[in-house]
């Protein structure tokens, strides 16, 4: 007699017993899972699962959908994998890559140049072959093999990237994924199969084409494209510089580093920072008959800050008198501030800013006043002021950083010629390999978490939890504004994963397994395992990573 164990069911909060190696699979269908999308995977102890998953000991269980964001990994995985096999079953010469988010979809290509005349049809016979594979409800299986012989089984497909990672990650066994007649490597789980992939698109795009997903919160209806040729054409210029580099993936990044190279790749990652910098402070002085100030948004832990610093001093060279302030200096006090949905404070609300105290400060100094600049107690909720005077000199220029920069309600009073928008973030232009790109939220959580712990005292758990709020609030008052920027800065480094790494993972490892946020932290710790650690000892004192870590010659007081 097979023993058996109980499973509590967070979905139907029940609890039952099970024999020993019941799978997922059975015990959703046994206990009828009524959700409104299908089930795509589990989460077992707060650890994400896929459906095929033997159970061996007393667990909890919720099963997830797409609604859930590791089910919405899944199913972005699943489908890329889709995609992967379309291309091999129709251009099986032809090398797919898989790049980054972009228009509410993600960017890939060919490795060979499509042929414009042909572009279109092309991107609709893999489109309609993708269809027919889901039609199939064909398995994703997955085994777990040595490594040398995964190896040969991805050299047999040209998956060489992948190779390359595996030898630099040196692990024993390492995941081979087959659907059907091909093979593949995805860093986390997929769907049950490819009749879960109920919603897709594929369309033309730039020299390649964009694979459309469903909504986040209705996944029975797809994303609405948006264009965003600003975003895309900085993403393009990074993945240029990276080939240039010689590291468009971190397999290659990881053999630069073992072959001794990695000081040479912070050198040049910094200097072509800097030449953008230089560049941008370029753009504002041949507008500088009529620009006033530097309005700088962005995301999160893009580095803004430390930007702006750079950024004055490159205008210091172009003759200007840069004057940095933040807008964190307006916010209004604690009981004007807007609520949210739930009744807590809304610290990402425009409103939370005294936008009309702004615009009057911002003309007063345009007209050669000096103002009263307004500090802000966060602790006690309340504006006050130091004494501290503003003014602009001859040659002046304002430099303003914050996140509703590009918001045009936030400067409403100012002309437009007066105005110079910058948009930065960390739009990572590493990717894992060919058919597994990084997300760009990723790279940022990493970096804020390292920073809340060195300078707010807080702890990885507590800036998981804030995360989803923080997130919520840039896809409402950040990305719609970022098309509206003069120019767009990318802060994002080669190099850098490598070195948070150091100070990531213990702060990872802390997380205890009782709580919702274990399943994040498990997966950037899986994550962070593909990067060697790089050491922090090259990199510069002006470089944006040093607003993160420590040793930046910057005052951020």
């Amino acid at each position: 007699m097979k023993k058996s164990f109980a499973i509590f069911c967070e979905n139907t909060q029940t609890e039952k017993e099970y024999p020993f190696g019941t799978t997922l699979a059975e015990i959703a269908k046994d206990q009828k899972i009524e959700q409104q999308y299908p089930v795509l995977g589990a989460m077992v102890n707060h650890t994400v699962k896929e459906l095929s998953y033997m159970i061996y000991k007393p667990k909890t269980v919720q099963f997830l959908n797409y609604l859930h964001p590791d089910g919405k990994r899944m199913y972005i995985r699943s489908l890329s994998f889709v995609l992967f096999k379309a291309v091999h079953d129709l251009f099986p010469d032809q090398k797919l890559r898989i790049g980054h988010s972009v228009s509410r979809g993600l960017y890939c290509e060919l490795d060979d140049v499509i042929n414009e005349e042909t572009h279109e049809k092309i991107v609709v016979q893999i489109k309609n072959r993708m269809q027919e594979i889901i039609d199939e409800d064909l398995s994703f299986t997955r085994e777990e093999i040595q490594t040398e012989n995964a190896l040969r089984i991805f050299e047999q497909f040209g998956l060489e990237d992948k190779c390359t990672l595996m030898r630099t990650r040196k692990q024993f066994y390492s995941s081979v994924y087959h659907l059907n007649d091909v093979v593949n490597y995805f860093y986390g789980y997929l769907v049950p199969s490819t009749g879960c992939l109920h919603k897709f698109d594929l369309v033309k795009y730039y020299n390649g084409m964009l694979l459309v997903l469903p909504k986040t919160d209705q996944p029975d209806e797809l994303e609405e494209i948006i264009i965003q040729n600003k975003l895309f054409d900085i993403f393009q210029e990074f993945k240029e510089w990276g080939e240039i580099i010689g590291v468009p993936n971190v397999g290659k990044l990881n053999e630069r580093n073992q072959e001794g190279h990695i000081g040479q790749i912070i050198k040049v990652s910094e200097a072509l920072q800097e030449k953008k910098l230089a560049q941008i402070a370029d753009q504002i002085y041949q507008r500088k008959d009529d620009v006033k100030v530097v309005m700088i948004s962005g995301p999160s832990s893009s580095g803004k800050t430390t930007f702006a610093k750079r950024l004055g001093v490159q205008l210091c060279v172009s003759g200007f008198k840069p004057v940095v302030i933040s807008m964190d200096n307006y916010f209004v006090n604690r009981d004007q501030n807007p609520k949210d949905e739930n009744g807590n404070y809304d610290f990402e609300s425009p409103y939370a800013l005294d936008i009309k105290l702004f615009n009057k400060n911002l003309l007063d100094l345009f007209d050669g006043k000096t103002i009263d600049l307004p500090k802000f107690n966060f602790s006690k909720g309340e504006r006050y002021y130091d004494g501290t005077k503003l003014s602009l000199k001859n040659n002046g220029i304002l430099i303003v950083e914050g996140i509703h920069g590009l918001n045009p309600e936030i400067t409403q009073s100012v002309p437009e010629k007066r105005k110079f928008k910058v948009y930065v973030s960390a739009l990572t232009s590493l990717s894992i390999d060919s058919n597994n790109h990084i997300p760009t939220t990723d790279n940022r959580l990493i970096r804020r978490m390292v920073r809340d712990y060195l300078y707010r005292g807080y702890s990885a758990l507590e800036t998981l939890q804030r995360w989803p709020s923080v997130r919520k609030g840039e896809e409402k008052h950040i990305f719609p504004y970022q098309e509206e920027a003069d120019i767009m800065f990318n802060s994002a480094l080669l190099f850098e994963l490598g070195v948070l790494r150091r100070w990531a993972e213990p702060l990872l490892q802390e997380v205890p397994p009782v709580v919702p946020e274990y399943s994040e932290a498990r997966r950037l710790l899986k994550f962070l395992t593909y990067i060697l650690p790089i050491p922090e000892k090259e990199i510069p004192p002006t470089s944006i990573l040093r607003e993160f870590l420590d040793g930046s010659s910057f005052d951020y007081s």
